[in-house]
């Protein structure tokens, strides 16, 4: 699934990050995505999360499931980390929940136990990393067209292909060439996918359907109330383009009451407007029906608050990682501090800087996604080796 962007980027993601810091800047070629602290060298205090060790716990016996899987060894070694050191690390971060008896105690096993990474963010050397969200809406849908439901949501087409882990690699022709596949004007404008059988379910705004590719995952609300769901497939390798920004470029919002409550209502004010917005984002997302909740790249669910998404090109599969940053201007800023495990891939996040949080299923998920916006510093942490320097 995420894979792709959550809700916040559809609302915060270009514009909002081509500020200074750029958060959106790619790390130059062979640069370390991970920047080990030195022996003393401030971190946070991993105690604060004591009192929520057990919120933990189901997130993080996910990442040990896939980590023991045969397949999660060919993702290694990353940033120096070998696959036997993230099981571990993973397994002993597990007993040291279980197993002490304070906030301090916490602390300081993990002092004591593990090297502690940075992201080296933005700039490269640790500046920092935006945190946004992304979630599963929940939309009003039908499983055939009628006048009123007829935007489709589609199935992976079989012309498109992928590469071994999932990367898309274009469209096959009848030839047997392989070329780009079409972007979303194409794909749209052209009804390139009508009648072929892919259609899942149809949705009565074109938003809600943009909304569930840029989450990569949606429940549809049937007429008889059952939750129809949808999880991702796949997308056409197009780059991603963010509805927010264009529309503070536009001058259509101002970037700073951006929101997913006010696109809709720019939505509903301007409905002639809306489709050539969306044409604007060449990305496009296929769906699967799934059973139970949505599941990470990883193939195993995300869990609310706790999953993160990351650019897995550049940061370890299924880590422990810490999420320390504030939320709002200046003194009234509230303190962001949170363990979570890193699961998913963001679809449209391919640098140090950038990294999405999973916030849920349903309306306030989407609410709370739609205005996430935490900048701050990511860690992660790892055994230490006998060679590494005990603090």
């Amino acid at each position: 699934m995420k894979l792709l962007l959550g809700c916040t980027l559809l609302l915060l993601a270009t514009a909002a990050c081509r500020t200074t810091p750029d958060y959106g800047r790619p790390l130059p070629p062979g640069a370390p995505a991970l920047i080990p602290l030195a022996p003393g060298e401030k971190h946070p205090d991993f105690g604060r999360q004591w009192d929520e060790r057990w919120e933990l716990l189901p997130s993080l016996e996910q990442s040990i499931a896939f980590m023991q899987r045969k397949s999660a060894t060919r993702y290694f070694p990353i940033e120096g980390v070998s696959h036997q050191r993230a099981l571990e690390s993973l397994q002993r971060f597990r007993e040291l929940l279980a197993q002490t008896q304070s906030a301090s105690e916490l602390a300081s096993a993990i002092d004591a136990e593990f090297q502690v990474y940075k992201s080296a963010g933005w700039d490269g050397k640790g500046g920092g990393v935006l945190f946004t969200g992304y979630c599963t809406p929940i939309l009003d849908g039908r499983l055939q067209a009628d006048l009123q439901y007829r935007y489709p949501l589609y199935a992976l087409p079989p012309d498109l292909v992928k590469g071994p882990e999932g990367e898309i690699l274009g469209r096959k022709t009848e030839t047997g060439a392989m070329e780009p596949y079409p972007t979303r004007r194409a794909i749209e404008a052209g009804a390139m996918l009508e009648g072929k059988g892919l259609e899942l379910a149809y949705l009565k705004d074109p938003l809600d359907a943009f909304i569930a590719h840029v989450n990569g995952s949606a429940f549809i609300r049937l007429e008889s109330g059952e939750l129809y769901r949808l999880g991702y497939s796949g997308k056409n390798g197009q780059r991603y383009t963010s509805l927010g920004a264009e529309l503070v470029k536009d001058k259509k919002l101002k970037k700073d009451e951006l929101s997913l409550a006010a696109i809709r209502r720019w939505a509903q004010a301007n409905p002639g407007a809306v489709e050539e917005y969306l044409l604007r984002n060449d990305s496009y997302v296929f769906f699967t029906p799934i059973e139970g909740n949505p599941r990470g790249s990883l193939n195993v669910p995300v869990t609310d608050g706790r999953s993160l998404a990351t650019d897995k090109t550049l940061f370890p599969r299924g880590a422990v990682v810490y999420v320390e940053g504030k939320v709002g201007p200046g003194a009234e800023a509230a303190q962001v501090n949170r363990f979570m495990l890193d699961q998913d891939t963001g679809g449209a996040i391919r640098t140090a800087g950038r990294a999405d949080v999973y916030l849920g299923i349903g309306p306030e998920a989407e609410d709370r996604a739609g205005s996430t916006r935490v900048e701050g510093q990511l860690y992660y942490l790892f055994l230490k080796e006998s060679s590494e320097p005990q603090a």
